[in-house]
Formats: C-alpha cells, structure tokens, sequence
C-alpha cells in the first residue's frame, strides 16, 4: 500500500521525537519498522492506495531510472546525479510537482530534489519534467527524515522548502505532525550557513506550533515578519527565491477563507 505525501493535500511525513540513548540501527532496519531510530517516532503516512495511468506508467519507465530513486542508506552525490555542481534544495512532500516544476523553471541555477511517497502523485511531476524538459529536478521517493538523516552530509544544502505539511488537527494526533523540535533541528544542521528554511501552512494551529520550534532552533534566525526578520531585508539577498506558486490546494484556501502563513528562516553561521 503506497502512502501519501501530497502537497496538494497536505503534506504526511514521519515526525522525530526525542534523540535515542540506544546505538542507533541501520537505516534499513529502521524503514523496516522496527520502531528503533536515530530519532525514535511514530509514522504519520496517511495509506492511500493510487495505480498509475498507462501513460503516466510508460512516462515512469523512461524518466524514472534517470531522475528517480527509491531512498536508500548510501550518502547523496547530488553534483554526479545532476551532472553539475550547483546549489541544492529538497523539497519534503512535493505532491503532484505543480510548485515544484514553477519553481524549478523559475531557479533553472539550483539543483532541486522533490521527497515524495505517493507514486501517483510523483508520477505526475515524472510526467511535467518529461514534457517540459526540466533539467534540474531529481526526485526521491520515501520518508524525508530518512533522507536528512543518511543521504544529506550536514551544511550541504541551500534551501529546504515544506509547503503544507499535514496538520493532523486532532490534538491526539499532533505528534505525528513532521515539524517537530528534532525534525527541524535535524534540517538545520542540513543547512549550509545562509541557507532557508521555507515552510507555508493553512492551518492557523500548526502555524504557532512551527513558529514556536522554528524560533527556539538556535540555528536559525528569522526572515521574514512572521519569524520576527523583515523579508526586504533579506528576499533580494537570500539563496532561493521566497516566492511560491499557488497550487490548486492553495485556491482552494483561499477561497475558503483559510489565511496562509510563510515561515521563513535563515541558518546562521555558528
């Protein structure tokens, strides 16, 4: 059964709890469930079963082997992947790839890697990138936090955007939400110094929990008015552009009424 990380529906992710005493496992032991982590946490994908198009089926096995991989225990050559050396971005939960494909034709400088489990949903991004012919996106499908933890070397990224994460609204739920103190601890040591961290919510609840961890992280330090920086101060300066593209699930917001909220911090250099 294949689970959903959809930015068109939110974002599923696990979430991190606190750091384990306990010699940590392998990562493979780990994605089997043993429950033993480098941050022990419960799963928070939401199963959702989805078959492939025959066309987006055909699109899948052109693009996959080339742009796609499955997320596995060995460190990340991003430059040998992309074939150049050039700043990297991941994405955590890009969904069906509508902001992820602007985005990457609007930053054609920076190297992007979408996280996604929801093959249907990536299916699409497959079929956008084969289309369109977007050279720099690489796509990984599997739990983020699997990837920060063993396929990111730390201060090597310049930018990590979550856009809409599930807000699990019930209160029982809430540690499953992913941006959790260990989770963005875990991201910020992934930033290189002046790197960003940009996360976007609908969901006014969730938006103060991320606020709260987002500023008590001393890695990271406020960009935008939300997190207490000005954005002018930093939007013509700053390594990714602070700019989203509005995605269906975003009309959909707004039309409901529900108010967006930008989180947007910068890793110091410490």
């Amino acid at each position: 059964m294949d689970a959903v990380n959809d930015a068109a529906n939110h974002t599923a992710e696990s979430v991190p709890g606190q750091p384990s005493t306990a010699a940590a496992p392998t990562a493979a032991a780990r994605r089997q469930g043993s429950g033993s982590r480098l941050y022990p946490r419960v799963t928070s994908f939401r199963s959702r079963r989805g078959a492939l198009t025959a066309t987006q089926q055909q699109s899948w096995d052109r693009m996959w082997p080339s742009i796609g991989r499955e997320v596995a225990d060995e460190p990340l050559d991003a430059a040998a992947w992309f074939g150049r050396e050039a700043p990297l971005v991941i994405e955590i939960g890009c969904g069906t790839g509508t902001a992820t494909a602007a985005m990457a034709q609007a930053e054609p400088h920076l190297n992007l890697i979408g996280i996604e489990v929801y093959q249907p949903g990536l299916a699409q991004l497959v079929q956008r990138v084969e289309r369109e012919r977007i050279p720099n996106i690489r796509l990984l499908r599997g739990d983020a936090v699997d990837v920060l933890e063993n396929m990111i070397a730390e201060q090597s990224l310049t930018g990590v955007r979550v856009f809409f994460p599930d807000p699990w609204p019930k209160a029982r739920h809430h540690k499953r939400r992913l941006l959790q103190p260990a989770t963005v601890k875990l991201i910020a040591s992934r930033l290189r110094p002046g790197g960003v961290l940009h996360v976007a919510t609908d969901h006014a609840d969730y938006a103060e929990q991320i606020l709260e961890v987002g500023s008590a992280e001393p890695q990271l330090i406020g960009l935008n008015e939300t997190t207490g920086g000005v954005s002018a101060e930093h939007r013509d300066t700053a390594p990714i552009g602070f700019e989203r593209p509005v995605t269906k699930f975003e009309g959909k917001a707004h039309r409901a009424g529900s108010a967006i909220t930008e989180l947007i911090w910068g890793k110091i250099d410490i």
